[in-house]
């Protein structure tokens, strides 16, 4: 993350939760917490009126035994525009990398079971997605995947958002967003829809260029709204249900691939949950689907199913120091 091209902070607070038992002679699991687009790690400590925040819901699963103790670390791999998918981007920074470097550490610095079999990561919404790219990719890493509605499926679930930055470009011309790019926040605040900054932020995460005038390339014309074959396919070499079958090997040697959606998701992700489901099955590749009464926001309880799936898959040993 040094030197990222948007200027962003390079350190950055990464809530460590430590275990009601911990103790430095004992070797403990760890999970890392992804959060979503537009949120952080800090986000998962917050205090909400009807839900657990992270730590009030570890320290209930754990001291109930409905999972084994562990350690959790909750990156921050957010971006000016609001998030980096967790992937390097000369647009916006190296933020796999970062998460991969953050690994390291974290085992040098807390008395950790230091393999695949006892580090798993979960994630929400764009970190869901991390999540199953890290299996894919990491699995010498990462052991254990749970993918809450994570993006898949883009034809669907980023086609569908092209339109918001079309209207707005109409609205306020190239200056306009270049205002959004520039101080997204201010400019939300004045009504810029979510939706547009959303788009321009995933480009620059799957599409960078660094000859383009903001860095990367959107995948449809400004003026005509027409697709751009050429880098839409760009962003498809992202999307889990287009890239699955080049990463079967990777994903039939976790002993954890764990995913769900809710039948109601606002941003169509239900049906490419479907899809990678069916294309695991076709490919022999073991793993969990589930689906919930819900839409896309407020399923923090999902974390439940997926913490207690991930202890139940670590293997049960334990080591001492």
């Amino acid at each position: 993350m040094l030197g990222n091209p948007l200027g962003d902070p390079t350190l950055r607070r990464v809530p460590i939760y430590l275990p009601p038992d911990y103790d430095e002679s004992k070797r403990y699991p760890t999970v890392y917490l992804l959060a979503p687009f537009g949120s952080r790690g800090l986000k998962m400590l917050a205090d909400e009126l009807w839900e657990d925040n992270i730590q009030e819901r570890l320290d209930r699963l754990i001291l109930s035994n409905s999972m084994r103790p562990m350690i959790a670390v909750m990156p921050d791999a957010s971006t000016r525009y609001g998030g980096s998918e967790y992937v390097n981007s000369s647009a916006t920074g190296n933020y796999e990398d970062h998460v991969l470097e953050l690994v390291e550490f974290i085992d040098q610095r807390y008395p950790t079971l230091a393999d695949a079999d006892h580090r798993a990561v979960a994630g929400h919404s764009s970190g869901g997605f991390a999540a199953t790219r890290f299996g894919m990719r990491h699995p010498n890493l990462f052991g254990l995947i749970a993918d809450h509605s994570g993006d898949k499926y883009f034809e669907l679930t980023y086609k569908t958002s092209f339109p918001h930055l079309l209207s707005y470009f109409v609205r306020h011309g190239e200056e306009g967003f270049a205002r959004l790019l520039k101080d997204p926040g201010a400019e939300l605040q004045k009504g810029a829809p979510f939706q547009a900054l959303s788009v321009a932020a995933v480009a620059a995460c799957f599409s960078p260029n660094p000859k383009a005038p903001h860095g990367f390339d959107l995948p449809f014309d400004l003026h005509t709204g027409e697709l751009i074959p050429e880098v839409w396919e760009r962003w498809l070499a992202f999307d889990p249900v287009e890239i699955v079958e080049n990463y079967s090997k990777e994903l039939r040697s976790l002993r954890l691939l764990f995913f769900d959606c809710g039948l109601f998701d606002e941003y169509n992700l239900l049906y490419g949950a479907r899809i990678f489901d069916n294309r695991l099955k076709a490919l022999d590749i073991p793993h969990t689907y589930e689906e919930f009464e819900g839409g896309h926001r407020h399923i923090r309880y999902r974390f439940d199913t997926s913490l207690k799936a991930i202890s139940q898959a670590m293997p049960q040993t334990e080591r001492t120091s």
